[in-house]
């Protein structure tokens, strides 16, 4: 069993979703973006998604574009990244951490040393966003033989011809994009993204997971009554943003974890019957 099927199995069991809480390594710098990483947990995140800084996020907008800036301006690499990941491990053993980006910068460190120095630094899983099932030679096989989940998205033009491809070698959980476009560019219907996880589950044991465009607590307590976990990054990394334009970096750390905390109770408090 996996870091992240087990906290998905103990959640579970008490009726909770997961709150996975997604911020950008490196971000505003690896100092900082460590106090960051260590905090989450405490503040309530039960998974962390770690971004991959890369200079053309295609998915990604403004905000989480914003991030990755930040820390590539401040020496952010895939190196530094594992670096990042290692530190993270020497003081929290279980709580999953995936990482999240594109194939560009993995393919440019080298596949079989990326995935092996991930394995070694504590990762669990991996999310990349541009490389579809047709390619999963590239990576996801080879990231399943290493021992690391391969998580996949599927988004709200995902029809039911297409859904079987995405869900082959999927592993850990399923990533549903609540909206049509970028990260934190618009709002949810939770009508459709509720109908939407629904016929989801129908085809998958794995946990759904719902992210993109969650931004309050509120939001996230309403999406857990019907997902199995709830994502935001957006709202997370923009914290950063404001506090730097404000604050400090100390700021920046006490932001982020304060967002985390409500955005954590909104979902804890949301029970379910149990799995």
């Amino acid at each position: 069993m996996t870091r992240i099927s087990a906290r998905f199995e103990a959640l579970g069991a008490e009726g909770k979703a997961a709150f996975i809480a997604f911020v950008m390594a490196g971000d505003p710098d690896a100092e900082t973006a460590l106090r960051i990483l260590k905090g989450l947990p405490g503040a309530g995140a039960d998974i962390i998604e770690l971004g991959m800084p890369f200079t053309d996020p295609m998915a990604d907008g403004p905000a989480i574009q914003a991030a990755g800036l930040r820390a590539l301006k401040h020496g952010a690499c895939m190196k530094r990244t594992l670096d990042l990941v290692r530190a993270f491990r020497e003081g929290d053993g279980e709580t999953p951490l995936v990482l999240m980006g594109y194939y560009n910068p993995i393919y440019a460190y080298g596949v079989p040393a990326f995935l092996r120095d991930a394995k070694e630094a504590g990762v669990d899983g991996l999310i990349i966003v541009d490389l579809p099932p047709e390619e999963d030679e590239e990576l996801c096989r080879p990231a399943r033989t290493a021992g690391l989940d391969f998580i996949r998205l599927a988004t709200p033009t995902t029809d039911d011809a297409r859904l079987p491809a995405v869900l082959q070698g999927l592993s850990g959980f399923l990533y549903y994009v609540s909206i049509t476009g970028i990260t934190g560019a618009a709002s949810f219907s939770q009508g459709d993204v509720e109908a939407s996880v629904t016929r989801l589950k129908r085809a998958t044991d794995l946990p759904v997971a719902v992210g993109f465009g969650i931004k309050s607590p509120e939001q996230a307590a309403a999406v857990a009554r019907f997902a199995d976990a709830v994502v935001v990054g957006s709202a997370l990394v923009s914290e950063i943003a404001g506090a730097l334009e404000t604050g400090g970096k100390g700021d920046a750390v006490r932001a982020v974890l304060n967002l985390a905390q409500a955005l954590g109770e909104g979902v804890h408090g949301t029970r379910k019957e149990p799995r």
